[in-house]
């Protein structure tokens, strides 16, 4: 009697053990879910640390790239603005140098003039000059215009006189006052010129 009443109360402890351990054994399982769980949070939160981390670092990187393209345009800009002022300063020294050797032929040609006063040889000279003149100019692409006895033209021609004529058709260029020239294929100045018209007995 005793015995069995040993016995109940034994199992009735052991009862109270395994529901304690069995407890136990939850909440600890709850605990590893919660740790489980919470690795892959802090995975997630340094994975994200890292990205924002390389995403300011090639934020920088471009940042520095585009600063380092500003200033060499800046360079290159600034250089080139230096160049083309030199060059427009300076575009005309190419000519000026071709026609030294005319001014010095021109210094010559006066000072034999006011030693010995010779017209002929003075007229060779100066005619010397006006050719070489010339070939340096017809060099740099100047063109004198061929005006005289050609029918007047308003793109090549400004009319300076109409003079009656037999001789020309009307709107003939007669003579020409001052020469026009042409840059290559741009006409650079107009010729003035004496135009012909009708012979009065003949207009109207």
């Amino acid at each position: 009697m005793l015995k069995s009443k040993k016995d109940k109360v034994n199992k009735e402890l052991e009862k109270e053990e395994k529901a304690e351990l069995g407890d136990l054994s939850s909440s600890s399982r709850d605990e590893m879910k919660e740790e489980t769980l919470a690795e892959p949070e802090q995975n997630t939160e340094t994975e994200e640390a890292e990205r924002t981390v390389n995403y300011r670092e090639q934020v920088n990187n471009f940042k520095d790239k585009y600063l380092r393209k500003a200033a060499e345009f800046e360079n290159y800009k600034r250089r080139m603005d230096s160049e083309l002022s030199s060059f427009y300063k300076y575009a005309s020294e190419s000519i000026i140098t071709e026609l030294l050797p005319v001014l010095d032929d021109f210094d010559r040609v006066l000072n034999s003039w006011d030693k010995e006063h010779d017209a002929d040889n003075f007229k060779k000279g100066v005619d010397l000059i006006y050719e070489k003149l010339m070939k340096v100019l017809a060099k740099q692409g100047l063109k004198e215009m061929d005006s005289k006895g050609r029918k007047f033209d308003v793109n090549l021609h400004d009319a300076l006189l109409q003079t009656p004529s037999e001789e020309a058709e009307p709107e003939t260029v007669l003579d020409v006052v001052e020469k026009g020239y042409y840059l290559k294929d741009k006409v650079i100045r107009h010729a003035k010129v004496i135009v012909s018209s009708e012979p009065e007995g003949k207009a109207g």
